[in-house]
Order: C-alpha cells, then sequence, then structure tokens
C-alpha cells in the first residue's frame, strides 16, 4: 500500500510539473554538488521524484549533477572551493562542514531573492534567522531541524535479555554483563568516522555537563576547554568506553555499517542522528525495508539516558541544529538567467513537495516549510517515534561542528577517538583542542 502511495505520488508531481513548465527563451546548464547515500532506501526513486521532476517542469535548464556521500562528499566541496570552481548549487550545512563556504563568503545571500518572490512566511523563524548561519546572511535555505542524538532502542533485545530500557546511566551500565551474557553489546555507534562521537553523542554530553551557552562563554573568553566541567565531560566518554556501554570496537565500525547491524539485533540501543532513522524504513522502490513496519513497533527513539554522575548541570536535553540545505554559488551575477536557474532549483528543492516526499520518506524528520499537511501522509511507526522525538527532552545544546570551526572541532574528533583507544587521556584532549582554539583565535 505504502509503495502505491509513494509511486502515485511521484506520477502525480510529474504531471503536475509537466503541465505548469515554462519554456524560457535563453538554455541554461547547472553543476549541482548533492549529498546521497546511494545506499540508503528510496535513494534509486530520488532520480525521479526530484531532479527528473524538475528538468520535466525546466525543459530550459540542464542539471549536471554530482551525488557524493559522506567524507568524499566534503572532500571534493573543499577541493572546489579551493580551485575557484564552485558548483553552481551545493548541499550545504548551515556552519559546521561547511564552514569554508560560510566563512569565505562563497555562498550567495538569498534574502533579496527570498523577499522578492515572498517566501519568508512558508518558512519557519529558525531557518529565516541569519544568525543560525557561519556565513551572517541567508546563505542556505535549510531543509529544517535536526536532533543530533537520536537514541534507538531495540524492544526485541531487550526483551530476550530480561530488561526494560535504561533511564539513567548507572542503569546502562548494570545492563551490560546481563546483555552480554546474551550475547548482545549495549550501545552500538559507527565511531569509525571521527565526526560521529562529537555530533551524535559528545556534543550531548557537553552540553549536560558545562550547561546552556557554553560556548559562548568559550568564544568570549569567559571560559576554556581546560575548564573541569569539559574536562569532567571528556571523561565521561572514557567512563563510557571502560565501562564497555560503548565498547572501543566501535571505532573499526563504518558508518555506512550502523544500520545494518542494528537492525539484526546486535545490540539493545543505538546513537545516530535523527536524519538516520530514514536508513531503516521502506524503500519505496524495492518494498524492501531493513526494519520491517511490523516490526518497528519494537523499537523506540529517545535521547541518551539521565547522566547521574557528579558535575552534571542538567539533563533531559538534546543537540540541536539548523538542517542542512541548499545554496547559490555567489559567483552567479545577479539578474543572469543562471542564477534565476539556480534560485529556481533551490526552491524546488526546499520547496513545499520535495519536502513533503523527504518527510513521507523518513528522510527528513522535521521540515523547514510551515505548510505541509501531516495529517495526508502514511508514516510508519519509526517515523512517528522520530517525528515525537522533540517531546523527551526539555532544553536543547549546541552541537559543537555547528558552534566553532574546523580548526577547532577536527582536533576534538581525533581526541575523542584518541580516548576511546587509550592514546590521549582526557586533560591531553582538552589541552589540545583549547591550544587548537588559541590558534584559530589567532588568525581572526
Amino acid at each position: 500500500m505504502r509503495f502505491k502511495r509513494l509511486s502515485a505520488l511521484v506520477v502525480a508531481m510529474l504531471l503536475l510539473l509537466s503541465m505548469t513548465a515554462v519554456v524560457a527563451e535563453e538554455q541554461v546548464e547547472l553543476r549541482v554538488l548533492n549529498y546521497l547515500d546511494m545506499a540508503s532506501p528510496n535513494s534509486a526513486e530520488e532520480g525521479k521524484v526530484v531532479w527528473e521532476a524538475f528538468e520535466t517542469a525546466h525543459p530550459n535548464i540542464k542539471l549536471v549533477i554530482q551525488n557524493e556521500f559522506n567524507e568524499p562528499f566534503h572532500q571534493a566541496t573543499e577541493a572546489y572551493a579551493a580551485a575557484g570552481n564552485l558548483p553552481d548549487v551545493m548541499y550545504v550545512w548551515p556552519s559546521g562542514r561547511s564552514t569554508t563556504l560560510h566563512t569565505n563568503n562563497l555562498l550567495k545571500d538569498l534574502k533579496p531573492l527570498i523577499e522578492r518572490d515572498g517566501l519568508a512566511s512558508s518558512y519557519i523563524a529558525l531557518a529565516m534567522d541569519p544568525t543560525q548561519q557561519a556565513s551572517g546572511y541567508i546563505s542556505m535555505l535549510s531543509n529544517g531541524v535536526t536532533a543530533t542524538n537520536a537514541f534507538f532502542v531495540n524492544m526485541e533485545v531487550l526483551q530476550d535479555a530480561g530488561l526494560e530500557p535504561a533511564k539513567t546511566y548507572s542503569e546502562l551500565v548494570a545492563q551490560v554483563p546481563v546483555l552480554a551474557a546474551k550475547g548482545y553489546d549495549t550501545v552500538l555507534m559507527a565511531n569509525q568516522d571521527s565526526w560521529v562521537m562529537q555530533s551524535c553523542l559528545f556534543s550531548l554530553i557537553a552540553g549536560r555537563f558545562c550547561g546552556e551557552g557554553w560556548e559562548q562563554k568559550i568564544l568570549n573568553g569567559e571560559a576554556k576547554f581546560t575548564d573541569p566541567d569539559f574536562v569532567a565531560a571528556l571523561n565521561f566518554v572514557k567512563q563510557i568506553y571502560d565501562d564497555k556501554v560503548i565498547d572501543p570496537a566501535t571505532l573499526a565500525v563504518g558508518y555506512g555499517e550502523g544500520p545494518g547491524l542494528f537492525a539484526t539485533n546486535t545490540a539493545a540501543y543505538y546513537i545516530d542522528g535523527d536524519w538516520r532513522a530514514g536508513a531503516f524504513i521502506t524503500d519505496a522502490s524495492t518494498g524492501e525495508a531493513l526494519i520491517t513496519p511490523e516490526r518497528q513497533a519494537n523499537f523506540k527513539i529517545t535521547v541518551f539516558p539521565e547522566i547521574d554522575v557528579e558535575g552534571v548541570k542538567l539533563n533531559r536535553s538534546n543537540t540541536a541544529v539548523l538542517a542542512t540545505g541548499y545554496a547559490i554559488n555567489a559567483a552567479l551575477e545577479d539578474g543572469s538567467a543562471k542564477l534565476e536557474a539556480a534560485w529556481e532549483l533551490v526552491k524546488w528543492l526546499v520547496g513545499k513537495d520535495v519536502l513533503t516526499y523527504r518527510l513521507s520518506t523518513g528522510g527528513l524528520p522535521s521540515p523547514s516549510r510551515t505548510d505541509i499537511d501531516y495529517a495526508s501522509l502514511d508514516l510508519e511507526p519509526l517515523q512517528v517515534a522520530n517525528a515525537n522525538l522533540a517531546n523527551d527532552y526539555d532544553k536543547a545544546t549546541v552541537v559543537i561542528d555547528a558552534a566553532f570551526e574546523g580548526p577547532v572541532f577536527n582536533p576534538l574528533n581525533d581526541g575523542l577517538q584518541a580516548i576511546g583507544l587509550g592514546s590521549q587521556t582526557p586533560e591531553e584532549v582538552a589541552q589540545n583542542v583549547q591550544a587548537a582554539f588559541e590558534a584559530w583565535q589567532a588568525t581572526k
């Protein structure tokens, strides 16, 4: 039934767009750098629903699309930026991994185009807030809001071990030997990629130990990474590994491996971002899912449990940030046919139809559009659980790679891995990050 509904959606979108297509006088070719995991559910369908549909509606615009995923995507972005050869339209982060594009003003200011077309009211306020983007202006149209800590709970594993979901860290620790006796890991993370621990867990830990606004205190010179609360947060990561709540062996688990391992009941819990729920649901092109809709009732999505150790300032929190989106090369001239074509594409990519499609296929938990009809969508249990994740936390603190630039968060990412490997102490990592911060600050 779900497969048929999505197929109908594809046909309807193609027909609607073909009926409204306008043939412009000038042919335009756009280079696009897109972020796409070709192994994820519904990735094949995206070509028809998103890209072919746009070209059908705009026969004067030819798209030359480069799809990349994970580190190859970021490497391509940096290479294009260094060569002064950026694509016309790009998938970008509001800060963090796209800092180079923002701080060097390589992205077009979209505010004049948004105002010209009266689009501001169609998006949530956060998406229209220039302070949420590292450029200081609206340099991208965001897809939505992202919670970077999603604590997936496998009730099949827990019930087999005679356990209930852990509500505190102490309960997690107590579950380790019980789960191990049954052949299960406790918490799975794909920690081979260095950004995962920082974005999906440590940023939350830092917020709980350091309190709201901790990053501003460091940026303003009122605090340091070597202060006791930040060091305590790093020590908690060491404790997690020492307690085998997260096994150091996860440092060999690649990001693409995590969902498959969790879906096959290797662990009781899995930590990733909210976006990863989309990896488990039905692929409309095949009708298959890593976790079938029937099994999904045995899984929950919440936030990391209460950290019941000394030094924690707050609990029931998560890390949230403006989600990724699409931007335009700043080199495109105002009033040019290429800029207008690029803007049409960005409006489509972050428009009601595409965001509704991404929501329905699990690629987007919290869209930025204010005009989406949720009641009309046939969502699977994990999608509903993901949409309700915000009910499980009261406060949102920063994601570190959104608050600081690469020269600062990269040494932290590497240091978090070193803590897991036992090659650096938390104190050494704190000193290295503080030194990196001071070196970065000296360049400003």
